[in-house]
């Protein structure tokens, strides 16, 4: 058994983190970090609550910690639970920049530890299916890959307040991180970037609306996220040379974490029919369109992933490398938004693993 501790019980630790670390076999939820408040014994009788990062380090009996806490906070804390020879999941981002990435990198290899990026939207169940899409040719050749969260969210945030804050990296390094991870995992590193960061909301005082381009040979990818979204378009439109697929609507899961402590329904991950995507090939001049059952999300596979990587049993689903990688992608799509050009991606400078 491998006794987990997490470090933050807001909304990542709540919502994400506990039920999941909960509902894996061969984990345990065992301590976490809440500096002034016990919610997490209230919700999971008998773990054990730790005031501090440097209380939970002299707890020995852990042997997995799980940072989940605001943004500029994930390096430092990585960085002093790596440099202690501690595995490490890090909610994502990794880190607020490349260079903070590469530190962590450097450090998880020096004492030889597990350094694994929470991008848990890789098994979201409509990820899944655009991947089996692609692996099955059913566009033929692909041409235009469009991801979106859209949002309806105008009036300043009551909770998560720091996410609305200068320091917090806005939509970018909220939504980004998932958006650029699920591209690079789909069409592997882009030659370069074109992106446009704006403040669209109200008295906003960090960007709230984001669109990147990322430029592959024969192919366009373009991902977004915004607040002012009434209604949302598509959260997957992706066009071929056979015809085309639509997917309205997000992933259910994050909703039904939200409302439990740890997942015992055997049905989890499933999709209502009327949420499924629909698929549009060409027959001969005829349109023909066809509702695609999707794949089951399930993030439990990536804290199974963490459990067997930690046992030497498979490498981790998520690595530094792949943080670095987001990253970096989400530096240049900055710098494309401040200097009004596109940037030519140089991947000559990534970490080696």
């Amino acid at each position: 058994m491998i006794r987990a501790g997490l470090v933050g019980f807001g909304m990542a630790g709540r919502v994400f983190h506990a039920p999941l670390l909960a509902s894996i076999e061969g984990l345990e939820l065992a301590a976490v970090v809440e500096r002034s408040t016990d919610k997490a014994a209230g919700r999971y009788p008998g773990i054990k609550v730790y005031r501090s990062l440097d209380a939970m380090l002299a707890d020995d009996s852990l042997g997995l910690f799980v940072v989940a806490t605001p943004n500029p906070s994930h390096y430092a804390l990585a960085k002093q639970l790596l440099s202690a020879g501690k595995n490490v999941v890090v909610d994502k981002p990794l880190a607020m920049t490349s260079a903070e990435a590469a530190e962590l990198i450097d450090l998880a290899q020096k004492h030889g530890v597990l350094l694994a990026p929470f991008q848990n939207r890789r098994w979201d169940g409509d990820f899944l299916t655009v991947q089996k899409l692609l692996r099955e040719g059913a566009l033929g050749r692909l041409v235009c890959f469009e991801s979106r969260f859209d949002r309806w969210r105008p009036a300043p945030l009551t909770e998560r307040v720091w996410k609305e804050k200068t320091d917090s990296g806005g939509a970018l390094l909220d939504l980004g991180p998932h958006l650029v991870d699920q591209a690079l995992v789909l069409f592997g590193k882009p030659e370069a970037v074109s992106a446009d960061l704006a403040q669209e909301k109200d008295n906003s005082i960090v960007n709230d609306s984001i669109a990147i381009r990322l430029r592959y040979s024969g192919l366009a990818v373009t991902l977004g996220a915004n607040s002012l979204s009434l209604p949302a378009r598509p959260r997957y439109h992706l066009r071929g040379t056979r015809g085309g697929y639509i997917k309205m609507g997000i992933d259910p899961q994050e909703a039904a974490l939200g409302k439990i402590a740890r997942i015992e329904d055997a049905a989890w991950g499933e999709e209502a029919s009327s949420a499924w995507g629909v698929l549009h090939v060409d027959n001969d001049g005829e349109t023909l369109s066809r509702s695609i059952s999707p794949v089951r999300g399930d993030y439990r596979l990536f804290y199974a992933g963490v459990r067997d990587a930690l046992l030497g049993k498979a490498p981790a689903p998520v690595t530094g490398l792949d943080g670095w990688r987001v990253a970096r992608l989400l530096e240049w799509a900055a710098e494309s938004s401040a200097k009004r050009r596109e940037i030519a991606c140089d991947w000559s400078q990534e970490p080696t693993l």
